[in-house]
């Protein structure tokens, strides 16, 4: 492999040293925050995030490393068409916020798999989605986050692969065992800013170095690699490179499926993961949680301007090495017979950035790093903790949840560490479009049921486990096909079934999602529905019933105590050891009240009539936006 200039000077190096020193901080400053002893807390923040913090954390727990590698990327490799992914993407964040939270707080629920158990009943359906989620969180988000995390490490700095992510793991490990959610998001906000300002730095000395926005659409069109096949069109970039809605036939992203992808198909992502609904459900109020998703979206415009056209600026630099086509000079590059376009944001870093500014964006892509790596170590906890441990300990205390909690991040610590030689000898272009395909396969199916069980009472927990288990064969059998028969090299031969060429994957979503979304309905109309008290505060249309009722559910199993969640920390009157302990990990001894409160959940919903119309005019503003750029790059 071919390595560019490495952290040799000690502006860089103390720019990094200042970094981790700041990060680990702020997450050990959490430490000192009162009530940390109760899962509550830990896991929600205490329900005391203010909007900014919200948004920041949204905003980073999606934008990681892989973002800087794979959508700078696939600018250089094919153009801006995939941005819409950031851009319709928009609409659901405002979603999360104003419709799916509302039912998620009126619920009282921790997590989403308890959500699915309150709103259908039994043990079933919590079981498989808290199984499901976390197979998900551990092959595609970590190991995404992983491969694109020691990319750069190798490229950027020319550190042991191994040493590094083990440093890294240890670092966001230690604050999200000891700080909880709040370490995390406190943290998350710190990082944002980091990735922001690191980011716009980049994108101006990038664009100053070709000359403008007008002089880089033009060299892009000309950034052909020396060494090439002239007899195809490999290494050519496309002539609709600085367009979003690409041929609807061709094989290049069709922009209906792509539309169809970037909003519906990711519903499961942004609204009904843990990994995102968990910021939200944080946030201090329903207005806070709106701000939040705001904040989200507006940051969620930048990516083309601050990571795809970079990576089109590193292509007009280095085509020989960003742009590649002939496998034998890929495999030199970057141990890739299949392209290298995943080195274009790392290239540009190390090549450009003069000294200190090369540190910082170094930190930068860190923060991009750490802050995926903790939100997928503290959701991945929350959901082992709350779903699945409880059911085995159905009277645990507040201090063993809590420390199993921690003892699972350090397993999912762990479980990093021992993933890497597999990600390091994967091809990263196949690493990438699996976190895509794998979400789109069995994440897809999660939006449907999630959307049919909060806006149509009618649905049955019979109609939801069929019909989710129908679209996961079905979406699982065209997994493995991809996976079996995978794409052919630019100019090689197609090998594969029809159904895989001739079908895009784009394509096959949406017929899942019907498909899905079918059976749930057919099943469920000849299936036992809920009663209408049973429904209770679960639904769009009943979430304010919550106000009257405080359901217990009946199939849950969940040990209801009479103790609050909010209890302050327990001191006891043990040793030095014992209250340095609990100190450290904030546990206390008192059993949980496993819901989230009535009045708590009342307090949650309500909202100023003045801020609820600012923030309406806000969201309209944000989508005016998204169809102005829709329509200027059409």
């Amino acid at each position: 492999m071919v390595y560019t200039k490495g952290l040799n000077h000690w502006a860089d190096i103390l720019v990094v040293i200042l970094y981790f020193v700041s990060v680990l901080g702020v997450g050990l400053w959490t430490l000192c925050r009162p009530n940390r002893g109760n899962v509550k807390n830990y896991f929600l923040a205490g329900r005391s995030m203010p909007w900014f913090a919200v948004g920041a954390s949204l905003f980073s727990s999606n934008i990681g490393s892989e973002h800087f590698v794979g959508l700078a990327g696939a600018g250089a490799a094919s153009g801006i068409s995939l941005v819409l992914f950031e851009w319709f993407v928009i609409f659901l964040i405002l979603a999360l916020g104003w419709i799916f939270i509302p039912v998620y707080v009126s619920a009282g629920v921790y997590t989403l798999p308890e959500y699915i158990q309150k709103r259908h009943g039994g043990q079933r359906m919590r079981t498989y989605l808290s199984i499901l989620s976390l197979i998900l969180y551990i092959l595609t988000k970590l190991a995404v986050s992983i491969f694109a995390g020691s990319l750069f490490i190798q490229m950027a700095l020319g550190w042991d692969m191994y040493i590094s992510i083990a440093i890294l793991l240890f670092i966001t490990g230690l604050y999200t065992v000891l700080g909880g959610l709040t370490a995390v998001m406190y943290t998350d906000t710190l990082q944002t800013s980091i990735m922001t300002i690191g980011a716009i730095i980049v994108m101006g000395i990038s664009f100053n170095h070709v000359g403008g926005y007008n002089a880089m659409k033009k060299k892009y069109m000309g950034a052909v690699p020396s060494t090439r096949d002239l007899n195809t069109t490999c290494g050519l970039p496309r002539k609709d490179a600085f367009h979003i809605f690409l041929d609807a036939a061709g094989r290049e992203n069709p922009w209906p499926g792509l539309v169809f992808q970037a909003s519906i198909g990711c519903l499961w992502y942004w609204c009904c993961d843990q990994v995102i609904v968990q910021r939200s459900l944080a946030a201090k109020s329903c207005s806070h949680a709106k701000g939040g998703s705001l904040v989200a979206g507006y940051l969620k415009l930048l990516p083309l301007f601050l990571l795809m056209f970079p990576g089109m600026i590193s292509r007009i630099l280095y085509p020989d090495e960003v742009a590649c086509a002939d496998p034998d000079v890929c495999m030199k590059v970057c141990d890739n017979p299949v392209g290298c376009s995943n080195i274009a944001y790392p290239k540009l870093v190390m090549e450009l950035m003069p000294v200190g500014l090369r540190g910082f964006m170094i930190a930068a892509m860190m923060s991009a790093i750490m802050s995926s790596l903790t939100s997928i170590f503290n959701s991945a906890s929350t959901v082992f903790t709350m779903d699945i441990w409880r059911r085995v300990r159905t009277k645990s205390t507040q201090k063993e949840l809590l420390i199993v909690g921690r003892l699972f991040i350090v397993l999912m610590c762990t479980l990093s560490i021992l993933w890497i030689p597999l990600v390091k000898s994967s091809q990263g272009g196949k690493l990438f479009t699996y976190m895509v395909v794998v979400e789109g396969y069995l994440g897809s199916p999660l939006g449907v049921l999630f959307l049919t069980s909060i806006f149509w009472k009618g649905t049955t927990e019979a109609g939801a486990f069929w019909g989710l288990l129908i679209g996961h064969i079905v979406g699982g059998t065209r997994l493995i096909l991809e996976f079996v028969y995978p794409a052919p090299a630019c100019g090689e031969p197609e090998t594969r079934p029809e159904v895989l060429y001739k079908f895009h994957y784009m394509y096959f979503i949406p017929l899942l999602l019907m498909l899905t979304a079918a059976a749930i309905v057919v099943i469920s109309m000849f299936t036992t529905k809920r009663t209408k008290d049973e429904l209770v505060g679960v639904t769009w249309w009943t979430r304010y019933d919550t106000y009257t009722v405080n359901r217990i559910d009946k199939d849950g199993g969940d040990n209801i105590t009479k103790e609050d969640c909010d209890s302050g920390d327990e001191r006891h009157s043990g040793g030095l050891c014992s209250r340095f302990v609990i100190f450290l990990f904030g546990t206390n001894n008192s059993h949980l009240t496993q819901e989230i409160q009535v009045a708590d959940r009342k307090k949650f919903l309500q909202e100023k009539r003045l801020w609820k119309i600012f923030l309406n005019l806000l969201a309209v503003f944000l989508i005016g936006l998204i169809a102005f750029l829709c329509g200027f790059y059409h």
